[in-house]
């Protein structure tokens, strides 16, 4: 596109040159016949002035005469005189012989003469073959039969002055007024440029101020200056009031963007924003995460390529069909891993009530499914772990009852399993309430750890466990540098050290071995450990036992663990007591070759690994 520069002089300069030309055509026209007229009429006076003299001689008959006065007066004046006949014939010329001149009675002029007219034309003349400006005036003196030769009609008399003189005065005017047109134009062109500049300036500095709006820069007001016209500078004001507008309307969407960015980042559930054609608009950090993709990735693309689910595209459909709240579930696997997710989904609608997309989320009940399934597992185990203990109690007893004639020797054994089912429930409850004793100091952070050795702790386990390994003939080994350290709650970790031992020589065979060490440790991100490792060289787990091995009432070999005397809750209790330090516990075994259990606990401060 031009500038503005270049549609207006452009068209001020042709409307100035047509205009120009205009005046210099009409003046020229003007000009010319006037300066006709004007030398017709100095033509009529000067004829007048020898009109009685040659209508002297002309009535004398002097022809002679006549024609020497004819070339006196036309050399003397610069004019052309000729006296014509009646008859047409030429008497006298100042410039040709009339001897050899052709009869005049055919000329236009000399025709309106004889009619009593003056006639005046401008013509070439056949005799010298120029252009003339002939004017013809009749001698009114001399009747139509005072002629010489005896012809009718009237005497005429003809001045003429050559066209060039004309045409040389015409052009020195056209000149004139040429130069002039060219002076005017050139000012006229100056001034156009000056006054599109004026006009144009202002608006290239409000096109530069609207770039500025475009760029979202609205610091910078229009400024123009006060010799501009009024329209520009209300138009001015108007673009600066709108980019204070568009300034506070922006700040307003910028703060709403900001706050609902956060709000749409900081929520746990996911959140996904589709169009009318299925297309991710919005997908905050929590769906990201829970659906193994980034922002910029999943954003443009169509919900089913994203979560390739029949239920979700079932429920997409619902939303974006209906008007109420379309709520449903369905279970994801991502990555290996199983989510159970809530669906909570509504339509979108702008102002004239057409479907624009809809508003998804996806609240992830993976961990309340979980929790939901270890309370009824845990209310199943114990149930049955209660159940067993008071069913064979309840048995005994009505067996005494029932058959009380019963030797002293059979009673005395049904009372002793009584009491055996009474220990084992008893050690059931009193586990429960040892565990739920150490669920409620860790909440409520009454466990506070001291800085202590670590080889008492463990001497202090394995004397405890020590009659129990005699009684199946197994050797507990320790190995522990004398100056490790760790804060340590001693009462509890040594419960836990104690219950890692008891289950050690349980499922160890006779004259077997038990090992117990400690030792220093660093982590994957540098954090120095102490890691606790009892060892056995038992039966060993199945590894598909080994991710629910520290839940409650969980049995690798159910059979037995009961047969042995376990309540299920040993290990339970180890994790929870190893997690109230800030640590972890870990396992491996294989089958046939022993298990291995390590409690890792951060290091002393002081401690170098």
């Amino acid at each position: 596109m031009r500038k503005l520069i270049w549609h207006i002089f452009p068209a001020n300069l042709l409307v100035t040159a047509g205009s120009l030309l205009a005046i210099l055509w009409y003046g020229s026209s003007a000009l010319e016949s006037f300066y006709i007229d004007w030398l017709a009429e100095d033509l009529r006076a000067r004829a007048a002035l020898v009109e009685d003299r040659v209508t002297e001689l002309l009535a004398d008959g002097r022809e002679q005469e006549l024609d020497a006065l004819c070339r006196r007066l036309g050399r003397a004046s610069d004019t052309r005189i000729t006296v014509i006949s009646p008859d047409g014939r030429v008497v006298a010329d100042s410039h040709e012989d009339p001897g050899r001149m052709e009869n005049h009675a055919d000329r236009p002029e000399v025709r309106s003469a004889r009619s009593g007219l003056a006639g005046t034309i401008l013509r070439p003349s056949p005799t010298l073959q120029i252009g003339m400006l002939y004017v013809a005036v009749p001698l009114s003196g001399l009747g139509s039969e005072t002629g010489k030769n005896g012809g009718t009609g009237v005497p005429v008399l003809r001045l003429a002055r050559p066209a060039s003189a004309i045409d040389r005065a015409l052009l020195s005017l056209r000149l004139r007024v040429g130069v002039s047109g060219l002076v005017v134009g050139l000012f006229a062109a100056l001034a156009t440029i000056v006054v599109s500049r004026r006009i144009s300036k202002p608006l290239e500095t409000m096109t530069r101020g609207a770039r500025q709006l475009a760029r979202e820069d609205f610091t910078v007001p229009l400024a123009v200056s006060e010799s501009c016209s009024r329209e520009v500078g209300e138009l001015a004001a108007a673009l600066n009031t709108m980019a204070r507008t568009l300034r506070d309307r922006f700040d307003t969407i910028v703060r709403q963007r900001n706050e609902l960015q956060t709000i749409l980042a900081s929520m746990a559930e996911a959140i996904v924003v589709i169009d009318e054609h299925r297309k991710i608009v919005t997908i905050n950090s929590s769906a990201c995460t829970l659906l193994k993709t980034d922002a910029e990735n999943a954003r443009g693309r169509k919900i089913g390529q994203v979560i390739r689910h029949v239920t979700l595209e079932k429920l997409v459909d619902l939303t974006l069909v209906g008007r109420e709240i379309v709520t449903g579930e369905l279970t994801l696997d991502t990555g290996g891993e199983r989510h159970f997710l809530q669906y909570s989904g509504v339509r979108l609608v702008d102002d004239e009530d057409q479907v624009s997309g809809a508003v998804m989320v996806l609240n992830d009940v993976t961990h309340i499914r979980r929790l939901e399934h270890l309370r009824r597992d845990f209310v199943a185990n114990v149930s049955h772990e209660l159940m067993t203990p008071l069913t064979s109690i309840r048995g005994y007893a009505e067996t005494i009852l029932d058959s009380p004639d019963q030797d002293r020797r059979q009673i005395e054994e049904f009372v002793n399993i009584i009491l055996r089912q009474s220990d084992r429930l008893q050690a059931i409850v009193r586990d429960l309430l040892s565990l739920s004793r150490i669920e409620k100091e860790i909440e409520e952070g009454e466990i506070q750890p001291v800085m202590t050795r670590v080889c008492g702790v463990l001497e202090e386990a394995v004397q405890v466990c020590r009659p129990k390994a005699g009684e199946k003939e197994i050797g507990l080994q320790l190995d522990c540098p004398p100056d490790l350290t760790a804060p340590l709650d001693v009462p509890l970790m040594t419960r836990a050290v104690v219950n890692l031992l008891v289950n050690a020589v349980k499922y160890s065979e006779s004259a077997g071995r038990v090992e117990l060490r400690a030792e220093r440790r660093v982590g994957e991100d540098g954090e120095r450990l102490v890691a606790i490792t009892v060892r056995d060289y038992g039966p060993g787990i199945g590894a598909e036992h080994l991710p629910r091995l520290f839940e409650r009432f969980y049995r690798s070999d159910k059979a037995r663990s009961r047969q042995l005397g376990g309540t299920g809750l040993g290990l339970a209790i180890v994790k929870h007591i190893v997690q109230a330090h800030q640590g972890s516990v870990e396992v491996a075994s294989e089958v046939g070759r022993g298990t291995r259990f390590t409690i890792l606990v951060p290091a002393a401060p002081e401690e170098e690994c």
